[in-house]
């Protein structure tokens, strides 16, 4: 079933959704987000350290599955060999003629990082300060999932009904790559069969602007590395006769990209940008906002808006490099040199042949001592959903009834996200209504 055969989820009137917006509103004036949002930040769900599988179950059982169960789902709690914590999976069921929503979460948060916090700060802990929220989990994720909780309450409040069946798949491993997730859902297609993908994560457009997004740019990590010799050598007695890899291999790099950032490699870009993704980011005004850092305009592909740099192009970045001791320098020539790179790409960029066209690319431009590899195991793909598909529209219009406010229409966000599991995995359209 379509939106647009439904012709809308659910059939309510102008008054019952300000009644449920007016009751979401007083739950965030009254404390009552706050308080399940400080409670849930203060649950340690670090994913990337094994010391805490426990907390990433405790995230799941005490906390998330009481919630869900209080408005009417049944849960059930799946483990997966190649993951670190459970799944959680919910379903609260309507009717046989209804269309079915799939939402989505994750729980678990990169490493708190106690000791960069300034003082008496904790990541564990909730601060409000000039009317934002600080915390591991507040914006990724553990509040956008909070937020469309609430949501669905309010309006179990308001009308007694949702008017949609709805199931809620929760995660414990994004941020350490969604390990078992594909997995479980190959393995439970029927239990998590849906009409579409209504989930919350990334940015807005900017923080006032109501925003869809509808798929992915991709991720792509990239080890570049030259292994000159063993040990290093005095640079007096050696410097000059010996090749230099960090120089090799900065070399290398630049002719990766330009100075202003223009990827050179050209398997590793669109050969354009359709007209339906540009026409929807022509409404779309990129901007810094407070705390952002300042855009540089001449930065990446020329010729291209600010939008189209970001949600419909690609691009390359240097994560981090390595050469010597960088703590403790020596006057030493290093024996061995290492980057991080990273590939941002759009639909239409063949994931098998970005390690080939880059292999050819440096043997070409005369760095065949460059070795390269992924990064790790797990990637993510460029996904992206046609703008003009019948449930963006009507997503679009429900929010901004809501809101008052013309919703953006990304056909992807910037970032990354394991949206491919969803849209081709289990073959659902998927929408993105991020909260920060």
């Amino acid at each position: 079933m379509t939106a647009a055969s439904y012709g809308g989820v659910p059939n309510e009137s102008r008054m019952s959704r300000d009644a449920a917006i007016a009751r979401a509103a007083d739950y965030f004036d009254s404390g009552g987000f706050k308080a399940d949002l400080a409670r849930r930040v203060a649950i340690p769900t670090e994913s990337q350290n094994p010391e805490r599988a426990a907390e990433l179950t405790r995230y799941v059982e005490t906390e998330m599955k009481p919630a869900l169960e209080a408005l009417g789902f049944g849960c059930r709690v799946l483990r997966q060999p190649k993951a670190r914590g459970p799944f959680l999976v919910g379903e609260r069921h309507e009717g046989a003629g209804l269309p079915t929503i799939l939402a989505y979460g994750h729980g678990d948060v990169i490493r708190g990082l106690e000791a960069g916090w300034k003082p008496g700060l904790s990541p564990w802990r909730l601060v409000e300060t000039d009317g934002r929220y600080y915390g591991r989990g507040v914006a990724d994720n553990k509040g956008q999932h909070t937020i469309n909780i609430a949501a669905l309450a309010a309006v179990l409040a308001v009308r007694g009904r949702l008017g949609f069946n709805i199931k809620w798949l929760i995660e414990m491993g994004e941020e350490t790559g969604s390990s078992g997730l594909r997995e479980v859902c190959e393995e439970n297609r029927e239990l998590l069969a849906a009409d579409v993908l209504i989930a919350s994560d990334g940015p807005r457009l900017t923080a006032d602007r109501p925003t869809i997004f509808l798929g992915t740019r991709g991720g792509y990590p990239i080890d570049l590395w030259v292994d000159a010799r063993e040990g290093g050598h005095h640079s007096g007695n050696w410097g000059g006769l010996l090749s230099s890899p960090a120089i090799q291999l900065v070399h290398a790099l630049s002719s990766i990209a330009g100075p202003t950032g223009q990827v050179r490699i050209p398997e590793w870009v669109p050969d354009r940008i359709p007209e339906p993704v540009r026409r929807a980011l022509a409404d779309c005004e990129v901007r810094a906002g407070p705390g952002d850092p300042v855009i540089d305009p001449n930065w990446g592909e020329p010729g291209l808006t600010l939008a189209e740099k970001v949600f419909a192009w690609c691009c390359f970045e240097i994560l981090a490099m390595t050469a010597g001791n960088p703590e403790s320098p020596v006057n030493a020539v290093p024996p061995r040199a290492w980057a991080r790179g990273q590939l941002r790409f759009v639909v239409g960029i063949e994931i098998e042949e970005i390690l080939p066209a880059l292999r050819r690319h440096l043997d070409r431009h005369g760095f065949p001592m460059v070795q390269i590899a992924q990064g790790r195991d797990e990637i993510f793909h460029a996904t992206r959903l046609d703008p003009d598909h019948p449930w963006v529209q009507w997503v679009a219009g429900s929010i901004a009834r809501t809101t008052n406010r013309p919703t953006a229409i990304l056909p992807n966000s910037g970032g990354s996200l394991p949206n491919d599991i969803f849209s081709e995995g289990l073959g659902l359209p998927t929408i993105w209504v991020p909260h920060s």
